[in-house]
């Protein structure tokens, strides 16, 4: 995760410069804070002398000046620390988007994949802005205050340090123990249920009509009651961590007045220093009070970023390539192939199968013989266990259950095309025999549509794409007799010239081709 991280703030234009400068402002923030509470807290005790007035202009004027810059330090620190923040979350967002191109997720949870993508990459901005930030400035104002105390009392700074060790190291690391498998579990949690409330919302008509929807709700709130847990369970403990921190603070304080008490008796001290050795050390564990929550934002940020990088760091299960081969002959070539999913056994061995332009090839036989397996084989999604696949010309694909996206009618079909323009999208809908106004919006999975309008419409967006292999999954399904055979109409009329395999149980598709493959249950 470190070469993550490191990797991250490289590809930022001057990233380290820009990391190095919101450290350096976090730090002048930071110890500004410290400065006007040590330097108010010698210019009360000073002024309780009565020196002349002239004698306080300076520490007054020093007063104002910590006091502004640490509002402006602060200020700065934010928008420097935020800028590169911000940028390293997106850069590893571009980076799991193209890793999710690459390659076909199977058996992946939409609503858990949702929050690696969104809400595990945030886990960037945690990791700089809470951790490493504070962290990193609070080590730095820590070592100078030791010092400029040192310069007063070595005793009092050893005690100072001492409490420091307790606060700000053994305080943050066994809140960081107490929580550790909570905090963990936190993130994967976030993924479950995500994933259970997008499966709720997209199935709630089928729960409510079988009056399942009381288990789906009972469900929900099991993954919520657990999150909530483990939530509280680090919330609780960072409550005790932060009453630790508070009695080291105190027991800083007292520390210094019991050594300064009688040096100040003894004539050893200068008594305006009392009261700076009894204050500074609270400025300073106010500056640890941030230890305990970045200590625990580690841990959850660290697993965030884990299932991040198991997303980056995950084998191609196929490149989903469509690009043509070159040294293919136009059409699809199957020779010896078997086909079986990744991690599930072989579903069929030994096909061979050619498809040449203007060639219509069904490929028949039972659910679960490996139909769709032998076209997501075809199209390179998932690679052939054995043999070989050859696609020359660009590959389109018909699925059984094509998405339709929740914009505009022209916007899906140019899914196919993005270059379409606004002609091209009107003849793809009209040889498709679709009378849609180009500008309708279809809702969301074209909840706003008919089964044969939403078939069609992919029919349209496989027509914008102007593919020389069309793969059709199972295109009649779910359609009325007449509908399905309209549709298959214009199918066959559109794809002229061109090589189709088609998977079909439909004995009207089947026979309107001129060979079929027919593939045996195993």
């Amino acid at each position: 995760m470190r070469g993550l991280l490191t990797g991250l703030v490289r590809a930022i234009p001057r990233g380290g410069l820009r990391l190095g400068l919101a450290v350096l402002l976090a730090f002048l923030a930071s110890a500004s804070s410290v400065a006007l509470m040590g330097l108010s807290a010698w210019l009360i005790s000073f002024a309780a002398l009565l020196p002349p007035v002239l004698y306080l202009q300076a520490p007054a004027v020093g007063v104002r000046t910590f006091a502004i810059s640490r509002g402006v330090f602060r200020y700065v620190e934010r928008l420097v620390g935020h800028d590169v923040a911000l940028r390293m979350q997106s850069g590893l967002r571009l980076r799991t988007y193209e890793s999710l191109a690459r390659t076909t997720l199977i058996g992946a949870r939409r609503g858990d994949l949702l929050t690696r993508v969104v809400a595990d990459t945030e886990a960037v901005t945690d990791v700089l802005v809470r951790v490493l930030l504070p962290i990193a400035s609070g080590l730095l104002v820590i070592t100078g205050t030791s010092a400029g105390l040192a310069v007063i009392s070595p005793w009092a700074a050893l005690a100072l340090f001492v409490t420091v060790l307790l606060a700000g190291v053994a305080v943050p690391l066994a809140a960081q123990r107490a929580t550790l498998s909570a905090d963990r579990a936190a993130a994967p949690t976030r993924g479950e249920l995500a994933d259970v409330v997008r499966e709720l919302a997209r199935t709630a008509p089928d729960l409510v009509a079988y009056g399942a929807d009381r288990e789906a709700l009972d469900q929900l709130l099991d993954v919520d009651e657990r999150l909530r847990q483990q939530e509280a369970h680090g919330a609780w403990v960072r409550g005790i961590a932060t009453a630790a921190q508070v009695v080291a603070a105190g027991i800083a304080v007292v520390a210094g007045l019991a050594i300064g008490g009688p040096a100040v008796a003894a004539g050893t001290m200068h008594p305006t220093f009392l009261a700076v050795l009894a204050l500074v050390p609270l400025a300073l564990h106010e500056v640890l009070a941030t230890f305990v929550s970045a200590a625990q934002t580690w841990t959850r940020a660290s697993s965030s970023l884990e299932r991040v990088l198991e997303v980056l760091d995950a084998e191609p299960v196929g490149t989903g390539d469509v690009v043509p081969d070159g040294e293919a002959s136009p059409g699809l070539e199957l020779d010896a192939v078997s086909i079986g999913w990744p991690g599930g056994p072989v579903i069929q061995s030994g096909l061979d199968l050619t498809v040449r332009p203007g060639e219509q090839v069904a490929c028949t036989g039972a659910s679960g013989a490996g139909k769709t397996t032998l076209a997501a084989t075809a199209m390179g999604l998932i690679p052939p266990r054995e043999g070989t696949v050859r696609r020359g010309g660009r590959v389109g694909y018909l699925a059984q259950d094509a998405h339709i996206f929740a914009t505009s009618v022209a916007e899906n079909v140019r899914i196919g095309n993005k270059d379409a323009t606004s002609e091209q999208v009107r003849n793809a809908l009209e040889r498709a025999g679709l009378p849609l106004d180009p500008d309708r919006l279809v809702g969301e999975d074209g909840g706003t549509l008919s089964g044969g309008e939403r078939r069609r419409l992919a029919l349209a967006r496989l027509l914008g794409a102007d593919r020389d292999l069309w793969i059709l999954d199972e295109p009649t399904e779910h359609l009325d007799q007449a509908t399905a055979e309209a549709l298959m109409a214009d199918v066959w009329h559109a794809s002229e010239g061109r090589a189709v395999l088609v998977i079909s149980h439909d004995p009207a598709v089947v026979d309107a081709c001129q060979r079929r493959l027919h593939l045996e249950s195993t």
